[in-house]
C-alpha cells in the first residue's frame, strides 16, 4: 500500500486559506483542488467531503488563535493584557488587505445556525477565549487591578462579543474611518474594567 505523499495538516492549512477568503458556500471543490494542489480524489479520500475539509480547516484555525489565549494567561496587568489583545485584533483587521475577518466568526455567521458540527467548533473556539478572559478578569479583581460591578463571566462574554464585532467592523466599515472606529471600540471596551 502506498503512503500519502502529503501532510493532511498542510492541506487543511491551504484549504483554510481558500475558505477564509471565499467562505464555505462560495468555495467550490475546484477552488480547493487549486488551492491545495491535490486532486479531487485525494481530497475526498483524506477528508471525505468538502464539509470534512472545512471542519478540519476550522480545527487548524484554532491553532492560530491559541496565541491570543496564551497572551491572556501570560504575565502582566490584566487591563494591559486585554488592551494588547484588542490591539492585536485591530491591527490584524487593519493589516489584512483581503478583509477576511475571523474564520470562526465567518463560520458562525455562515453555517453555525444550520450545521451542528460547525456550531460546536465555533462554540469551542469562542469558549476558549471567554474562559481565558474570565480567568484574567478574576485575577485582576482579586488583585484589585480591576474594579467593576460586572461579573467576570459577563465581562468575558462582552469582550468576546467586542472582538467579534471588531472583526465585522474591520470588514465592513468605510476604509477612511476603520482605524478610528476600531480604536473607539477598544477605548469603550476597556472603560468597562
Amino acid at each position: 500500500m502506498r503512503t500519502k505523499e502529503f501532510e493532511p495538516d498542510e492541506i487543511a492549512d491551504a484549504a483554510m486559506q481558500v475558505f477564509w477568503q471565499r467562505g464555505y458556500a462560495a468555495t467550490s471543490v475546484q477552488d480547493l483542488v487549486k488551492g491545495t494542489g491535490l486532486s479531487r480524489s485525494s481530497l475526498y479520500s483524506t477528508f471525505e467531503s468538502k464539509q470534512g475539509l472545512y471542519e478540519q480547516a476550522l480545527r487548524r484555525y484554532s491553532a492560530i488563535t491559541t496565541a491570543n489565549v496564551e497572551l491572556l494567561s501570560g504575565p502582566g496587568l490584566p487591563q494591559e493584557l486585554i488592551r494588547q489583545l484588542l490591539m492585536r485584533v485591530a491591527e490584524s483587521e487593519l493589516g489584512d488587505p483581503q478583509q477576511r475577518g475571523c474564520l470562526v466568526a465567518n463560520a458562525s455567521l455562515e453555517l453555525a445556525a444550520h450545521d451542528k458540527a460547525v456550531a460546536e467548533l465555533v462554540a469551542h473556539n469562542f469558549q476558549r477565549l471567554q474562559d481565558a478572559l474570565e480567568k484574567l478578569i478574576q485575577r485582576g479583581l482579586q488583585a484589585g487591578e480591576i474594579t467593576t460591578h460586572h461579573s467576570p463571566r459577563a465581562l468575558a462574554s462582552f469582550f468576546v462579543n467586542s472582538i467579534q464585532g471588531m472583526r465585522v467592523l474591520g470588514k465592513g466599515s468605510p476604509v477612511a474611518q476603520r482605524r478610528q472606529c476600531l480604536m473607539d471600540v477598544i477605548e469603550v471596551a476597556l472603560g468597562t474594567l
